[in-house]
Protein backbone atom coordinates (compact mmCIF):
# COMPACT_ATOMS: atom_id res chain seq x y z
CA UNK A 1 0.00 0.00 0.00
CA UNK A 2 1.30 3.30 -1.25
CA UNK A 3 0.83 6.59 0.17
CA UNK A 4 -0.65 8.78 -2.28
CA UNK A 5 -1.06 12.60 -2.60
CA UNK A 6 -3.58 13.61 -5.20
CA UNK A 7 -3.62 17.66 -5.44
CA UNK A 8 -6.63 19.66 -7.59
CA UNK A 9 -5.71 22.99 -8.39
CA UNK A 10 -7.40 25.44 -6.23
CA UNK A 11 -9.96 27.57 -8.07
CA UNK A 12 -10.78 31.25 -7.14
CA UNK A 13 -13.76 31.87 -4.98
CA UNK A 14 -14.51 34.93 -6.76
CA UNK A 15 -16.80 33.58 -9.41
CA UNK A 16 -18.86 30.43 -10.28
CA UNK A 17 -17.20 27.58 -11.71
CA UNK A 18 -17.42 26.73 -15.56
CA UNK A 19 -16.45 23.91 -18.28
CA UNK A 20 -13.29 24.68 -18.33
CA UNK A 21 -12.58 24.47 -14.30
CA UNK A 22 -13.88 20.81 -14.59
CA UNK A 23 -12.28 19.74 -17.69
CA UNK A 24 -8.94 20.23 -15.61
CA UNK A 25 -9.63 18.76 -12.22
CA UNK A 26 -11.90 15.81 -13.57
CA UNK A 27 -8.49 13.94 -14.27
CA UNK A 28 -7.75 13.99 -10.49
CA UNK A 29 -11.20 12.55 -8.87
CA UNK A 30 -10.27 9.77 -11.06
CA UNK A 31 -6.98 8.99 -9.98
CA UNK A 32 -8.17 9.26 -6.68
CA UNK A 33 -11.28 6.82 -6.92
CA UNK A 34 -8.66 4.73 -9.01
CA UNK A 35 -5.84 3.97 -6.32
CA UNK A 36 -8.30 3.77 -3.64
CA UNK A 37 -9.34 0.40 -5.32
CA UNK A 38 -6.47 -1.02 -5.92
CA UNK A 39 -6.32 -0.52 -2.07
CA UNK A 40 -3.62 2.52 -1.50
CA UNK A 41 -3.46 5.13 1.41
CA UNK A 42 -5.41 8.10 -0.83
CA UNK A 43 -5.26 12.00 -0.23
CA UNK A 44 -7.39 13.74 -2.66
CA UNK A 45 -7.24 17.08 -1.22
CA UNK A 46 -8.28 20.71 -2.45
CA UNK A 47 -9.81 23.99 -1.96
CA UNK A 48 -10.86 27.83 -2.77
CA UNK A 49 -8.31 30.05 -3.21
CA UNK A 50 -10.36 32.87 -1.11
CA UNK A 51 -7.34 35.37 -0.72
CA UNK A 52 -5.85 37.99 -3.10
CA UNK A 53 -6.73 41.04 -5.24
CA UNK A 54 -9.20 38.99 -7.22
CA UNK A 55 -11.68 38.70 -4.49
CA UNK A 56 -10.94 41.68 -2.61
CA UNK A 57 -11.92 43.71 -6.02
CA UNK A 58 -14.86 41.28 -6.18
CA UNK A 59 -16.46 42.63 -2.74
CA UNK A 60 -15.66 46.17 -3.39
CA UNK A 61 -17.55 45.66 -6.68
CA UNK A 62 -20.66 44.18 -4.80
CA UNK A 63 -20.53 46.24 -1.74
CA UNK A 64 -19.69 43.09 0.78
CA UNK A 65 -16.45 41.74 2.52
CA UNK A 66 -14.18 39.73 0.62
CA UNK A 67 -14.71 36.73 3.21
CA UNK A 68 -18.89 36.85 2.38
CA UNK A 69 -17.77 36.70 -1.34
CA UNK A 70 -15.71 33.92 -1.09
CA UNK A 71 -17.46 32.16 1.33
CA UNK A 72 -20.23 32.61 -1.02
CA UNK A 73 -18.26 30.55 -3.96
CA UNK A 74 -16.72 28.05 -1.64
CA UNK A 75 -19.84 26.67 -0.60
CA UNK A 76 -21.17 26.87 -4.30
CA UNK A 77 -17.80 25.04 -5.42
CA UNK A 78 -18.46 22.53 -2.98
CA UNK A 79 -22.00 21.56 -3.70
CA UNK A 80 -20.81 21.31 -7.29
CA UNK A 81 -18.21 19.45 -6.26
CA UNK A 82 -20.57 16.88 -4.45
CA UNK A 83 -22.79 16.85 -6.95
CA UNK A 84 -20.60 15.68 -9.74
CA UNK A 85 -18.98 12.89 -7.54
CA UNK A 86 -15.35 14.18 -6.35
CA UNK A 87 -14.36 12.41 -4.00
CA UNK A 88 -12.43 14.43 -2.13
CA UNK A 89 -11.01 13.61 1.71
CA UNK A 90 -10.70 17.44 2.37
CA UNK A 91 -11.96 20.48 0.05
CA UNK A 92 -11.17 23.51 2.58
CA UNK A 93 -10.54 27.15 1.81
CA UNK A 94 -7.65 29.20 2.19
CA UNK A 95 -9.18 31.03 4.97
CA UNK A 96 -9.58 28.61 7.19
CA UNK A 97 -7.83 29.00 10.68
CA UNK A 98 -5.79 25.65 10.06
CA UNK A 99 -4.20 26.50 6.52
CA UNK A 100 -3.84 30.55 8.33
CA UNK A 101 -1.47 28.89 10.98
CA UNK A 102 0.02 26.20 8.85
CA UNK A 103 1.38 29.06 6.41
CA UNK A 104 2.33 31.53 8.76
CA UNK A 105 4.37 28.67 10.70
CA UNK A 106 5.74 27.47 7.13
CA UNK A 107 7.23 30.69 6.25
CA UNK A 108 9.02 31.50 9.25
CA UNK A 109 10.94 28.67 8.65
CA UNK A 110 11.44 29.73 5.19
CA UNK A 111 12.36 33.24 6.17
CA UNK A 112 15.47 31.32 8.75
CA UNK A 113 16.65 29.83 5.30
CA UNK A 114 19.10 31.41 2.91
CA UNK A 115 17.12 32.15 -0.09
CA UNK A 116 14.59 35.47 1.47
CA UNK A 117 16.03 38.80 1.55
CA UNK A 118 14.16 42.12 1.80
CA UNK A 119 14.24 44.23 -1.14
CA UNK A 120 12.46 47.75 -1.79
CA UNK A 121 10.19 47.62 -5.10
CA UNK A 122 7.84 50.03 -6.85
CA UNK A 123 4.23 48.44 -6.28
CA UNK A 124 1.33 49.29 -8.80
CA UNK A 125 -1.31 51.20 -7.33
CA UNK A 126 -4.73 51.80 -8.47
CA UNK A 127 -6.24 55.45 -7.24
CA UNK A 128 -9.68 54.77 -8.60
CA UNK A 129 -9.91 51.55 -7.24
CA UNK A 130 -8.09 52.43 -3.95
CA UNK A 131 -5.94 49.14 -4.05
CA UNK A 132 -2.33 47.94 -4.78
CA UNK A 133 -2.71 45.67 -7.66
CA UNK A 134 -1.09 42.09 -8.07
CA UNK A 135 1.24 41.97 -11.22
CA UNK A 136 -1.65 39.85 -13.30
CA UNK A 137 -4.14 42.77 -12.69
CA UNK A 138 -2.04 45.48 -14.48
CA UNK A 139 -2.27 46.03 -18.25
CA UNK A 140 -0.15 47.41 -20.89
CA UNK A 141 1.78 47.02 -23.85
CA UNK A 142 5.20 44.75 -23.37
CA UNK A 143 8.40 46.76 -23.55
CA UNK A 144 10.12 43.57 -26.13
CA UNK A 145 6.86 43.41 -28.79
CA UNK A 146 4.37 46.32 -28.22
CA UNK A 147 1.58 43.91 -27.93
CA UNK A 148 -0.87 43.58 -25.38
CA UNK A 149 0.30 41.87 -22.23
CA UNK A 150 -0.49 41.50 -18.18
CA UNK A 151 2.59 43.21 -15.50
CA UNK A 152 3.73 39.48 -14.87
CA UNK A 153 3.94 37.87 -18.73
CA UNK A 154 3.78 38.82 -22.49
CA UNK A 155 1.45 35.81 -23.95
CA UNK A 156 2.52 36.61 -27.64
CA UNK A 157 6.09 37.19 -27.25
CA UNK A 158 6.49 35.33 -23.72
CA UNK A 159 8.35 37.49 -22.09
CA UNK A 160 8.55 36.98 -17.85
CA UNK A 161 7.83 41.10 -17.35
CA UNK A 162 7.30 43.28 -13.91
CA UNK A 163 4.17 45.52 -14.19
CA UNK A 164 6.77 49.11 -14.27
CA UNK A 165 8.16 47.87 -17.20
CA UNK A 166 5.02 47.96 -19.09
CA UNK A 167 4.31 50.69 -21.51
CA UNK A 168 1.23 52.77 -20.34
CA UNK A 169 0.00 50.73 -17.69
CA UNK A 170 -3.63 50.46 -16.47
CA UNK A 171 -5.57 48.88 -14.28
CA UNK A 172 -6.66 45.85 -15.58
CA UNK A 173 -10.15 46.17 -13.64
CA UNK A 174 -11.17 49.80 -14.30
CA UNK A 175 -9.01 50.30 -16.61
CA UNK A 176 -7.28 53.80 -15.27
CA UNK A 177 -3.46 54.59 -14.84
CA UNK A 178 -1.71 52.79 -12.77
CA UNK A 179 1.06 55.02 -9.84
CA UNK A 180 3.87 52.94 -8.50
CA UNK A 181 4.26 53.49 -4.97
CA UNK A 182 7.99 52.37 -3.32
CA UNK A 183 7.48 49.35 -0.84
CA UNK A 184 9.76 47.14 1.11
CA UNK A 185 9.25 43.08 0.95
CA UNK A 186 10.26 39.77 1.29
CA UNK A 187 11.00 38.00 -1.66
CA UNK A 188 12.91 34.40 -2.49
CA UNK A 189 15.85 33.88 -4.47
CA UNK A 190 14.35 31.23 -7.30
CA UNK A 191 17.13 32.05 -9.06
CA UNK A 192 19.35 30.60 -6.79
CA UNK A 193 17.39 27.67 -6.97
CA UNK A 194 17.20 27.46 -11.13
CA UNK A 195 19.62 24.36 -11.43
CA UNK A 196 18.15 22.30 -8.63
CA UNK A 197 14.47 22.85 -10.45
CA UNK A 198 15.86 22.44 -13.89
CA UNK A 199 16.92 18.90 -12.23
CA UNK A 200 13.28 18.25 -10.97
CA UNK A 201 12.11 18.68 -14.77
CA UNK A 202 14.90 16.83 -15.96
CA UNK A 203 14.15 13.74 -14.04
CA UNK A 204 10.49 13.60 -14.59
CA UNK A 205 10.25 12.92 -18.47
CA UNK A 206 6.54 11.57 -17.82
CA UNK A 207 5.27 15.10 -17.28
CA UNK A 208 2.58 16.22 -19.52
CA UNK A 209 4.60 17.59 -22.43
CA UNK A 210 3.46 21.06 -22.17
CA UNK A 211 4.10 21.25 -18.28
CA UNK A 212 8.36 20.14 -19.74
CA UNK A 213 7.32 22.99 -22.23
CA UNK A 214 6.44 25.84 -20.13
CA UNK A 215 8.90 25.00 -17.77
CA UNK A 216 11.49 24.59 -19.62
CA UNK A 217 11.04 28.11 -21.19
CA UNK A 218 10.89 29.96 -17.71
CA UNK A 219 13.97 28.51 -16.92
CA UNK A 220 15.72 29.48 -20.05
CA UNK A 221 14.56 33.07 -19.53
CA UNK A 222 16.10 32.83 -16.62
CA UNK A 223 13.91 32.47 -13.23
CA UNK A 224 13.10 35.71 -11.40
CA UNK A 225 13.00 36.57 -7.87
CA UNK A 226 9.35 36.82 -6.55
CA UNK A 227 8.03 38.78 -3.94
CA UNK A 228 6.63 36.61 -1.12
CA UNK A 229 4.49 40.04 0.38
CA UNK A 230 2.06 42.51 -0.24
CA UNK A 231 0.37 45.58 0.31
CA UNK A 232 -3.33 44.17 0.54
CA UNK A 233 -5.19 43.80 3.98
CA UNK A 234 -7.38 40.55 2.75
CA UNK A 235 -4.88 37.56 2.98
CA UNK A 236 -2.92 35.81 5.48
CA UNK A 237 -0.93 38.16 8.17
CA UNK A 238 2.85 37.80 7.35
CA UNK A 239 4.81 36.12 10.87
CA UNK A 240 7.63 38.47 10.79
CA UNK A 241 8.46 42.06 12.59
CA UNK A 242 7.50 44.77 10.67
CA UNK A 243 5.78 43.60 8.62
CA UNK A 244 2.24 44.08 10.48
CA UNK A 245 0.22 45.93 7.38
CA UNK A 246 1.11 43.39 5.07
CA UNK A 247 0.25 40.15 3.77
CA UNK A 248 1.85 36.62 2.33
CA UNK A 249 1.22 37.11 -1.61
CA UNK A 250 -1.49 34.84 -2.27
CA UNK A 251 0.68 32.72 -5.00
CA UNK A 252 3.44 32.08 -1.78
CA UNK A 253 0.27 30.90 0.66
CA UNK A 254 -2.26 28.94 -1.92
CA UNK A 255 -0.17 26.10 -3.58
CA UNK A 256 0.87 25.20 0.56
CA UNK A 257 -2.92 24.73 0.42
CA UNK A 258 -1.65 20.82 -0.86
CA UNK A 259 -0.05 20.06 2.65
CA UNK A 260 -2.15 22.05 4.99
CA UNK A 261 -5.40 20.16 3.26
CA UNK A 262 -3.35 17.05 3.67
CA UNK A 263 -2.27 17.71 7.00
CA UNK A 264 -5.68 18.22 7.85
CA UNK A 265 -6.77 15.01 6.00
CA UNK A 266 -4.36 12.95 7.99
CA UNK A 267 -5.31 14.33 11.41
CA UNK A 268 -8.80 12.95 10.67
CA UNK A 269 -7.17 9.70 10.10
CA UNK A 270 -4.84 9.87 12.90
CA UNK A 271 -2.42 9.82 10.25
CA UNK A 272 1.45 10.52 9.64
CA UNK A 273 1.84 13.94 7.86
CA UNK A 274 5.34 13.66 7.92
CA UNK A 275 5.44 9.93 5.48
CA UNK A 276 2.95 11.14 2.94
CA UNK A 277 5.44 14.12 2.35
CA UNK A 278 8.53 11.38 2.93
CA UNK A 279 10.28 10.14 -0.45
CA UNK A 280 7.77 6.66 -0.72
CA UNK A 281 4.76 8.91 -0.91
CA UNK A 282 3.95 9.47 -5.09
CA UNK A 283 2.88 13.08 -5.48
CA UNK A 284 -0.10 14.58 -8.75
CA UNK A 285 -1.07 17.69 -9.18
CA UNK A 286 -3.54 18.14 -11.13
CA UNK A 287 -4.70 21.71 -12.98
CA UNK A 288 -5.03 23.68 -16.32
CA UNK A 289 -1.94 24.98 -17.96
CA UNK A 290 -2.69 28.40 -17.17
CA UNK A 291 -1.35 27.26 -13.67
CA UNK A 292 1.78 25.14 -14.72
CA UNK A 293 4.40 27.31 -13.30
CA UNK A 294 2.49 27.25 -9.83
CA UNK A 295 3.00 23.45 -9.39
CA UNK A 296 6.67 22.84 -11.63
CA UNK A 297 8.46 26.26 -10.39
CA UNK A 298 6.50 27.96 -7.23
CA UNK A 299 5.72 25.40 -5.47
CA UNK A 300 9.29 23.29 -5.60
CA UNK A 301 10.76 26.17 -4.70
CA UNK A 302 8.82 26.69 -1.49
CA UNK A 303 9.19 23.41 -0.71
CA UNK A 304 12.99 23.84 -1.18
CA UNK A 305 13.37 26.52 0.32
CA UNK A 306 11.70 25.74 3.58
CA UNK A 307 14.56 22.98 3.90
CA UNK A 308 12.91 20.18 5.64
CA UNK A 309 13.13 17.86 2.89
CA UNK A 310 9.27 18.43 1.24
CA UNK A 311 8.86 15.73 -1.26
CA UNK A 312 8.82 17.33 -4.58
CA UNK A 313 5.96 16.60 -7.80
CA UNK A 314 6.05 13.34 -9.38
CA UNK A 315 3.61 13.66 -11.73
CA UNK A 316 2.18 16.94 -13.57
CA UNK A 317 -1.20 16.49 -14.82
CA UNK A 318 -1.97 19.61 -16.30
CA UNK A 319 -5.13 20.03 -19.14
CA UNK A 320 -4.64 22.17 -22.30
CA UNK A 321 -7.84 24.98 -22.67
CA UNK A 322 -11.88 24.49 -23.20
CA UNK A 323 -13.49 26.36 -25.56
CA UNK A 324 -17.22 26.93 -25.89
CA UNK A 325 -18.40 26.85 -29.40
CA UNK A 326 -15.28 27.25 -30.96
CA UNK A 327 -14.76 30.31 -29.05
CA UNK A 328 -12.23 31.33 -25.99
CA UNK A 329 -14.17 31.24 -22.21
CA UNK A 330 -14.92 34.46 -21.05
CA UNK A 331 -15.94 35.19 -17.97
CA UNK A 332 -15.91 38.71 -17.87
CA UNK A 333 -17.86 38.70 -20.91
CA UNK A 334 -20.25 36.25 -19.51
CA UNK A 335 -19.32 34.00 -21.92
CA UNK A 336 -19.26 30.82 -20.13
CA UNK A 337 -21.28 27.62 -19.55
CA UNK A 338 -21.52 27.57 -15.64
CA UNK A 339 -21.21 24.34 -13.66
CA UNK A 340 -24.08 24.61 -11.25
CA UNK A 341 -26.10 25.03 -14.37
CA UNK A 342 -25.17 22.00 -16.70
CA UNK A 343 -25.59 19.98 -13.07
CA UNK A 344 -29.44 21.61 -13.10
CA UNK A 345 -30.37 19.63 -16.03
CA UNK A 346 -27.69 16.43 -16.57
CA UNK A 347 -27.04 13.41 -15.04
CA UNK A 348 -23.19 14.14 -14.07
CA UNK A 349 -21.84 10.95 -14.93
CA UNK A 350 -22.56 12.17 -18.25
CA UNK A 351 -20.92 15.54 -17.97
CA UNK A 352 -18.26 12.86 -16.46
CA UNK A 353 -17.84 11.04 -19.22
CA UNK A 354 -18.11 14.20 -22.01
CA UNK A 355 -14.83 15.86 -20.12
CA UNK A 356 -12.85 12.80 -19.67
CA UNK A 357 -13.41 11.50 -23.27
CA UNK A 358 -13.69 14.56 -25.26
CA UNK A 359 -11.45 16.98 -22.85
CA UNK A 360 -8.29 19.00 -23.37
CA UNK A 361 -5.74 16.31 -22.13
CA UNK A 362 -3.61 16.59 -24.87
CA UNK A 363 -4.68 19.66 -26.95
CA UNK A 364 -6.86 22.24 -26.90
CA UNK A 365 -11.01 20.61 -26.64
CA UNK A 366 -14.14 22.35 -27.59
CA UNK A 367 -17.67 22.38 -25.81
CA UNK A 368 -20.70 22.21 -28.12
CA UNK A 369 -24.27 21.30 -27.05
CA UNK A 370 -24.29 19.10 -30.34
CA UNK A 371 -20.94 17.21 -29.52
CA UNK A 372 -22.24 16.59 -26.22
CA UNK A 373 -25.55 15.22 -26.84
CA UNK A 374 -24.27 12.86 -29.67
CA UNK A 375 -21.30 11.74 -27.03
CA UNK A 376 -24.34 11.34 -24.41
CA UNK A 377 -26.72 9.91 -26.71
CA UNK A 378 -24.72 7.75 -29.20
CA UNK A 379 -21.43 6.42 -26.77
CA UNK A 380 -22.77 6.50 -22.90
CA UNK A 381 -26.15 5.40 -23.46
CA UNK A 382 -26.35 3.92 -26.73
CA UNK A 383 -22.87 1.83 -26.14
CA UNK A 384 -22.41 1.22 -22.62
CA UNK A 385 -26.31 1.78 -21.60
CA UNK A 386 -27.95 -0.20 -23.77
CA UNK A 387 -25.35 -3.12 -23.08
CA UNK A 388 -26.09 -3.13 -19.69
CA UNK A 389 -29.88 -2.36 -19.70
CA UNK A 390 -30.40 -5.07 -23.07
CA UNK A 391 -28.81 -7.62 -20.90
CA UNK A 392 -30.25 -7.33 -17.02
CA UNK A 393 -33.86 -6.90 -18.80
CA UNK A 394 -33.48 -9.61 -20.94
CA UNK A 395 -32.56 -11.52 -17.93
CA UNK A 396 -35.85 -10.43 -15.92
CA UNK A 397 -38.15 -10.32 -18.90
CA UNK A 398 -37.25 -14.36 -19.61
CA UNK A 399 -35.24 -15.89 -16.78
CA UNK A 400 -37.45 -14.23 -13.61
CA UNK A 401 -34.27 -12.29 -12.94
CA UNK A 402 -32.04 -15.15 -12.44
CA UNK A 403 -28.50 -15.18 -13.82
CA UNK A 404 -28.56 -18.82 -15.61
CA UNK A 405 -25.62 -20.86 -15.71
CA UNK A 406 -22.65 -20.19 -18.33
CA UNK A 407 -19.26 -21.74 -19.09
CA UNK A 408 -16.40 -19.78 -17.99
CA UNK A 409 -15.17 -17.87 -21.76
CA UNK A 410 -11.45 -17.99 -21.75
CA UNK A 411 -10.95 -15.57 -24.90
CA UNK A 412 -13.62 -12.70 -22.66
CA UNK A 413 -11.85 -13.56 -19.14
CA UNK A 414 -8.15 -12.99 -21.22
CA UNK A 415 -9.99 -9.64 -22.19
CA UNK A 416 -10.47 -8.71 -18.94
CA UNK A 417 -7.52 -9.34 -16.99
CA UNK A 418 -5.69 -7.95 -19.59
CA UNK A 419 -7.82 -4.39 -19.53
CA UNK A 420 -8.01 -3.88 -16.23
CA UNK A 421 -3.64 -4.20 -15.74
CA UNK A 422 -4.19 -1.90 -19.51
CA UNK A 423 -6.36 0.37 -17.93
CA UNK A 424 -4.38 0.87 -14.84
CA UNK A 425 -1.45 1.51 -16.31
CA UNK A 426 -3.23 4.14 -18.43
CA UNK A 427 -4.81 5.98 -15.50
CA UNK A 428 -1.33 5.70 -13.65
CA UNK A 429 0.06 7.34 -16.36
CA UNK A 430 -2.37 10.09 -16.39
CA UNK A 431 -3.75 9.46 -20.30
CA UNK A 432 -7.31 9.00 -19.13
CA UNK A 433 -8.37 9.34 -22.84
CA UNK A 434 -7.28 6.47 -24.29
CA UNK A 435 -7.94 4.31 -20.92
CA UNK A 436 -11.86 5.22 -21.30
CA UNK A 437 -11.36 4.70 -25.16
CA UNK A 438 -9.83 1.15 -24.36
CA UNK A 439 -12.95 0.22 -22.60
CA UNK A 440 -15.30 1.49 -24.81
CA UNK A 441 -13.84 -0.20 -27.47
CA UNK A 442 -14.78 -3.20 -25.23
CA UNK A 443 -17.90 -2.20 -24.84
CA UNK A 444 -18.66 -2.08 -28.23
CA UNK A 445 -17.04 -6.10 -28.67
CA UNK A 446 -19.71 -6.88 -26.03
CA UNK A 447 -22.52 -5.38 -28.23
CA UNK A 448 -21.53 -7.32 -31.38
CA UNK A 449 -21.16 -10.39 -28.73
CA UNK A 450 -24.94 -9.93 -28.03
CA UNK A 451 -25.97 -9.67 -31.57
CA UNK A 452 -23.85 -12.34 -32.94
CA UNK A 453 -25.66 -14.58 -30.36
CA UNK A 454 -28.81 -13.47 -30.90
CA UNK A 455 -30.46 -14.69 -27.42
CA UNK A 456 -33.56 -13.48 -28.34
CA UNK A 457 -33.52 -16.56 -31.39
CA UNK A 458 -31.83 -18.95 -28.83
CA UNK A 459 -34.71 -18.42 -26.03
CA UNK A 460 -37.12 -20.95 -27.79
CA UNK A 461 -34.33 -22.94 -29.86
CA UNK A 462 -31.57 -23.38 -27.62
CA UNK A 463 -32.16 -22.33 -24.17
CA UNK A 464 -28.70 -23.59 -23.30
CA UNK A 465 -26.95 -21.37 -25.80
CA UNK A 466 -28.85 -18.33 -24.70
CA UNK A 467 -28.12 -18.80 -21.19
CA UNK A 468 -24.12 -18.95 -21.74
CA UNK A 469 -24.66 -15.35 -23.15
CA UNK A 470 -26.62 -13.88 -21.22
CA UNK A 471 -24.31 -15.50 -18.31
CA UNK A 472 -21.42 -14.03 -19.97
CA UNK A 473 -22.78 -10.59 -20.59
CA UNK A 474 -23.23 -10.56 -16.96
CA UNK A 475 -19.62 -11.15 -16.29
CA UNK A 476 -19.03 -8.30 -18.80
CA UNK A 477 -21.05 -6.07 -17.38
CA UNK A 478 -20.10 -6.72 -13.81
CA UNK A 479 -16.55 -6.16 -14.83
CA UNK A 480 -16.99 -2.87 -17.25
CA UNK A 481 -19.15 -1.20 -13.62
CA UNK A 482 -15.51 -1.76 -11.93
CA UNK A 483 -13.24 -0.53 -14.89
CA UNK A 484 -15.41 2.49 -15.61
CA UNK A 485 -16.20 3.36 -11.22
CA UNK A 486 -13.44 5.68 -11.24
CA UNK A 487 -14.91 7.79 -14.38
CA UNK A 488 -18.63 6.98 -13.85
CA UNK A 489 -19.00 6.54 -10.20
CA UNK A 490 -22.80 7.07 -9.98
CA UNK A 491 -23.90 4.53 -12.62
CA UNK A 492 -21.14 2.15 -11.35
CA UNK A 493 -22.05 2.36 -7.92
CA UNK A 494 -25.67 1.36 -9.76
CA UNK A 495 -24.32 -1.91 -11.12
CA UNK A 496 -22.39 -2.89 -8.59
CA UNK A 497 -25.33 -2.71 -6.27
CA UNK A 498 -27.74 -5.02 -9.07
CA UNK A 499 -24.80 -7.71 -9.07
CA UNK A 500 -24.14 -7.46 -5.45
CA UNK A 501 -20.21 -6.70 -6.12
CA UNK A 502 -17.73 -3.96 -4.80
CA UNK A 503 -15.91 -1.67 -6.77
CA UNK A 504 -12.01 -3.28 -5.82
CA UNK A 505 -10.00 -3.09 -8.58
CA UNK A 506 -10.08 -6.99 -9.91
CA UNK A 507 -11.34 -9.21 -11.66
CA UNK A 508 -15.68 -9.75 -10.63
CA UNK A 509 -18.02 -12.83 -11.29
CA UNK A 510 -21.51 -13.36 -10.56
CA UNK A 511 -22.50 -16.83 -9.80
CA UNK A 512 -25.42 -18.39 -11.64
CA UNK A 513 -28.96 -18.36 -9.59
CA UNK A 514 -28.16 -14.99 -8.04
CA UNK A 515 -31.38 -12.86 -8.15
CA UNK A 516 -30.91 -9.64 -9.75
CA UNK A 517 -33.20 -6.91 -8.09
CA UNK A 518 -35.27 -4.18 -9.70
CA UNK A 519 -33.48 -2.97 -12.98
CA UNK A 520 -33.82 0.43 -14.33
CA UNK A 521 -32.45 2.18 -17.18
CA UNK A 522 -29.20 3.33 -16.57
CA UNK A 523 -29.08 7.29 -18.72
CA UNK A 524 -32.00 9.01 -19.59
CA UNK A 525 -31.70 10.34 -23.72
CA UNK A 526 -30.95 13.46 -24.05
CA UNK A 527 -33.67 15.39 -26.42
CA UNK A 528 -32.39 17.02 -29.77
CA UNK A 529 -33.73 19.61 -29.68
CA UNK A 530 -30.80 21.07 -26.95
CA UNK A 531 -28.78 21.32 -30.37
CA UNK A 532 -31.78 23.23 -32.08
CA UNK A 533 -31.95 25.83 -29.40
CA UNK A 534 -28.81 26.69 -28.54
CA UNK A 535 -26.42 29.14 -30.35
CA UNK A 536 -23.14 30.96 -28.85
CA UNK A 537 -25.33 34.33 -28.50
CA UNK A 538 -27.59 33.08 -26.95
CA UNK A 539 -26.43 30.29 -25.21
CA UNK A 540 -27.17 30.84 -21.46
CA UNK A 541 -30.74 31.46 -21.95
CA UNK A 542 -31.88 29.20 -25.08
CA UNK A 543 -29.79 25.88 -23.40
CA UNK A 544 -31.54 25.65 -19.82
Amino acid sequence: MKNILIGGAWPYANGSLHIGHIAGLLPGDVLARYHRAIGDNVYFVSGSDCHGTPVALRAKQEGRTPQEVSDFYHAEFTNCFEKLGFSYDVYTKTSSQEHKEFVREFHKKLYEGSYVYEKEVPQAYCENCSIFLADRFVSGKCPKCGEDARGDQCDACGSVLEPESLLTPVCAVCGKPVSFKNSTHLYIAISKLQTRLKDLVDSHPEWRKNAIAFTNKYIEDGLRDRALTRDLEWGIKVPKDGYENKTIYIWAENVLGYLSASKAAADLRDDDFQRLWGKEAKHYYVHGKDNIPFHTIILPALLMGNDENWHLPDQIISSEYMTLEGRKISTSQNYAIWVKDLLAHYEADSIRYFFLAKGPEKKDADFSFREYVYSHNGELLGAYGNFVNRSLAFIVKYNDGIVPEGIDNSSINRQIDELFISVGKQIEGGAFKDAIAEIFAFVRSANKFFDNRQPWNTRTRDKKACDDTLYQCVQIIANLAVLLSPFLPFSSEKVCKWLGINSSWKKQSVSAGYLLPQVEILFQRIDKKVIETSNTATLRESAY
